[in-house]
């Protein structure tokens, strides 16, 4: 026999049940229908189906074959929702002593808190996937003592300041609008028509895979008291937060590490986290957040929050289309398949009996908890509070070297301008000097008649003391003058030059009576 493909839809007045049968014969068709229970058979295809809600029956049903398509409708009364209300306050027992009789005592985990022993045999293949050690040993209370531990440890203040101060990317994943947002705003235009919840199932299609996906799920039935019923529900809302915050920061596009996001931040798939009321997820889910994955901003702890509670409005149907995507990443992930063993796999079977009216409870109760940093128990508000005072100082910093800077030009322009005034002082200083000097050079060579070639090479003739010697003090090669003796000898030291002098005198008297005798003849 061959399951055939099939889609379910309502209205307000009729369940729809559309079955794909292409190789059967119209005549051959059969159709059963009572209570929750639908048989359809047509040889060589069979159906049944477990609806969440009694049919109908009121002589209204109808049924129509189209040859084209292949495809049988069977139109029926419309399915009543036995919902009842739901209490979402945690039971409280008395503490009590564990015996001693209790030797290696096994926990459970996965959905529902039915698992037990699995990592006895898996242990090698979840060390990989699961953060806690030895789950099968380690009660709730130990699990989430090393879960904040771990946290704590994992926190990263310069990451989440980086993020903080430069949220371009942030703020770009946050302007993404994922599937459910065009869904919802359909539904909140539609609210004013009707405010059953069945009527805005229609307005989740699925794809023929993801219809491939449900088919290959076995029928269940979950036996659950009513603490394992609540902690289901609870944790439904931790692994949504997760999907959410996955899908928004890839933009629809799932990559390689799509699977490590979501089971990182999920404590319910990582840690075996159970759960006593609502706040307590969403507050874990915003720590891990802060700490695991690459973009960790408070907004996209709000962003996800805000994304679930459109999710848990929009129906089982929604909800469902979130965890067949779920399941598609962990299949294609070795070695998270395991968690699907271990939670999405019965969650997808689950959610298609799930009352809708606790589902909007829970979305209700959800919408109505509060989260801020101060809550996350990790000290945002002063590191943040620390990074501006910071940022202020280096602004100020700043300022002030920009303000040196553009006064240094203007300083060096005006030490260039002393400087130029300072060289032409010193150029007309020196030229007068020389002028003076040629002057001096001038009125020497006038008044001094007696000198010869005897006193030439640099010498000079001083009076010192009243005496006569000679200055051999020479100029240098720039034209400086050369350093003069540090003595002027005596008299009686410049003999030689005196006898000189006479010489020069006598030759000069001889020289002159020669001229005059000439004249007299």
């Amino acid at each position: 026999m061959l399951t055939p493909a099939f889609d379910l839809s309502q209205d307000p007045d009729f369940l729809t049940v559309a079955i794909r049968v292409p190789y059967a014969r119209v005549s051959e068709f059969d159709v059963y229908f009572e209570g929750v229970d639908f048989k359809f058979y047509a040889k060589p295809y069979f159906l049944r189906l477990t609806l969440p809600g009694r049919v109908v029956e009121n002589g209204s049903e109808q049924g129509s074959y189209d040859t084209d398509k292949g495809a049988s409708e069977v139109s029926e009364g419309g399915v009543e929702d036995e919902d009842g209300e739901f209490d979402w306050e945690i039971e409280q027992s008395p503490y009590e002593e564990a015996s001693e009789g209790a030797l290696n005592p096994q926990y459970h985990y996965g959905f529902g808190n039915l698992r037990s022993r699995v990592f006895q045999r898996l242990q090698d293949e979840l060390s990989d996937v699961i953060d806690i050690k030895d789950p099968d040993f380690t009660p709730a209370a130990e699990r989430r003592q090393k879960r904040l531990a771990a946290e704590l440890a994992k926190f990263d203040p310069d990451h989440y300041l980086a993020d903080f101060f430069e949220d371009e990317a942030v703020e770009q994943v946050l302007k993404y609008n994922p599937w459910w947002i065009d869904i919802y705003s359909e539904m909140m235009a539609s609210l004013g028509k009707s405010q059953e919840q069945e009527n805005h199932a229609a307005l989740v299609s699925f794809s023929e895979e993801e219809k491939y996906q449900l088919r290959k799920f076995v029928n269940k039935s979950y036996l659950l008291d009513k603490r394992a019923h609540r902690q289901v529900y609870y944790s439904l809302i931790d692994i949504l937060l997760a999907y959410c915050y996955e899908t928004r920061v890839t933009e629809g596009e799932k990559n390689v590490e799509s699977a490590w996001n979501i089971r990182k931040l999920s404590p319910t798939l990582c840690w075996f986290e159970t759960w006593t009321n609502v706040h307590e997820i969403l507050v874990s889910f915003g720590r891990r957040v802060l700490c695991y994955p690459l973009y960790r901003h408070f907004k996209l702890v709000m962003k996800a929050y805000r994304d679930t509670i459109k999710i848990l409005q929009l129906g089982k149907s929604a909800v469902l289309k979130c965890l067949l995507d779920v399941h598609k990443i962990f299949q294609e992930n070795d070695p998270a398949y395991i968690l699907n063993d271990l939670y999405i796999s019965d969650y997808c079977v689950w959610i298609q009996k799930a009352k809708s009216k606790k589902l909007a409870t829970l979305a209700e109760a959800l919408k109505e908890v509060s989260l801020t940093k101060a809550q996350l128990g990790l000290d945002l508000e002063a590191l943040e509070a620390a990074a501006l005072l910071v940022q202020e100082e280096e602004t100020a910093v700043e300022a002030a070297r920009s303000v040196s800077r553009r006064q240094t030009p203007s300083s060096s322009s005006e030490a260039s301008d002393s400087e130029e005034a300072d060289s032409t002082t010193s150029s007309e200083t020196e030229g007068s000097d020389s002028e003076q000097g040629e002057l001096t050079g001038s009125e020497s060579e006038t008044a001094d008649p007696l000198r010869g070639p005897s006193l030439e090479g640099g010498s000079a003739l001083l009076i010192v003391n009243g005496g006569v010697c000679r200055n051999s003090a020479t100029e240098t090669s720039d034209g400086s003058p050369g350093k003069p003796p540090a003595s002027s000898p005596a008299l009686g030291g410049s003999r030689p030059l005196i006898e000189e002098l006479g010489e020069h005198l006598n030759s000069t008297v001889q020289v002159s009576e020669l001229k005059d005798s000439a004249a007299g003849r």
